[in-house]
């Protein structure tokens, strides 16, 4: 499974055509204690770039957006019991969606693992 990362520090692990996407370590460091997490529903179509999630810390409210243009089919319904997953797990068991794949070149503009970790000592 390949790992890909965006600007907007989410992750993409793709695998047989679905994408199951969450925000980095790095994202749930900046933004401290989770306490409220919202995922799209099944059946939801979300384009390159948009909002598809919304993430609330005791420091601030962010969205989560869509690495890649697909439909969801699964969100990740263990963060509404225990949004704190996200931090303890931001890049396991606190995934926010998973969709499925419109076009699998857009993950051709994401970086590589060693690309974000590049990008975020720049910050």
């Amino acid at each position: 499974m390949t790992t890909h990362y965006s600007t907007d520090h989410e992750w993409i692990a793709v695998a047989d055509g679905v994408a199951t996407v969450g925000i980095t370590d790095y994202a749930q460091s900046q933004l401290g204690d989770i306490v409220f997490v919202e995922v799209p529903q099944a059946g939801t179509t979300l384009g390159k770039g948009k909002e598809a999630a919304v993430v609330e810390s005791v420091k601030a409210a962010s969205d989560v957006y869509a690495p890649v243009t697909g439909e969801v089919v699964e969100g990740n319904a263990a963060l509404e019991a225990d949004p704190s997953l996200v931090n303890t797990a931001p890049e396991s068991d606190g995934w926010f969606f998973k969709l499925k794949l419109a076009d699998p070149a857009e993950l051709d503009g994401l970086m590589d693992e060693a690309a974000y970790k590049a990008f975020v000592a720049t910050l």
